[in-house]
């Protein structure tokens, strides 16, 4: 991803030492550091409330990297797009 996402600032949650954080709590800390969450977890609009939040949260449909990497175009097109406290999915292909 950093290489994907270079033109931005990012970090993974294992470089964080986020790794065995609840979504509900990482989203919290997340709000504190970030404009953005990119996630792959495809329950997380199900598990947590995601009104309210000041964070752009992007959900990916997969996270095999080959697959991402090929898909970085519809990736910044997304990051371009999305607002600051907007919850967006993006298939990839």
């Amino acid at each position: 991803m950093h290489r994907l996402l270079s033109s931005h600032s990012c970090s993974t949650v294992q470089e964080l030492g986020w790794g065995g954080i609840k979504n509900g709590d990482l989203l919290q800390r997340a709000e504190g550091e970030f404009d953005l969450f990119i996630t792959s977890d495809q329950n997380i609009r199900y598990q947590q409330n995601l009104a309210g939040r000041h964070i752009a949260i992007l959900e990916i449909s997969s996270n095999d990297i080959s697959r991402i990497e090929a898909a970085g175009a519809l990736i910044e097109e997304a990051l371009e797009e999305i607002q600051p406290d907007e919850f967006r999915q993006l298939t990839i292909p």
